[in-house]
């Protein structure tokens, strides 16, 4: 795996995050079976696409990009499905976020 792969499997894990995340209210606290089966296939398959990923980007970067990802997808998530509150303030704050990401990216050693 290269580095551009492991940053790419790095992003599938951070959607997966998303993915799982996303559906823990359905799983009423683990209670149903399908959504808790879902969010159990995805937080697997999340945490292994991320040591994979580990394997070639410094443990530090990949678990940082991984929960920016997984957080910032989140509230995006829940912005516009959930009607969560979009406010001008919590929005700088997603930004700041993502350039965090994107910061850690652009100066990681594996570039």
């Amino acid at each position: 795996m290269t580095a551009s792969w492991a940053w790419m499997t790095l992003l599938v894990a951070g959607i997966c995050e998303v993915m799982y995340a996303s559906a823990l209210p359905r799983t009423q606290g683990f209670t149903r079976l399908w959504p808790s089966l879902y969010c159990l296939f995805f937080i697997v398959l999340s945490l292994y696409l991320l040591t994979l990923s580990a394997r070639y980007l410094p443990i530090g970067t990949a678990y940082a990009v991984w929960v920016g990802i997984g957080a910032v997808g989140t509230a995006i998530y829940g912005i516009a499905y959930l009607n969560e509150p979009a406010g001008v303030a919590r929005l700088v704050c997603l930004a700041l976020i993502i350039g965090g990401v994107a910061g850690l990216k652009v100066l990681s050693p594996s570039g």
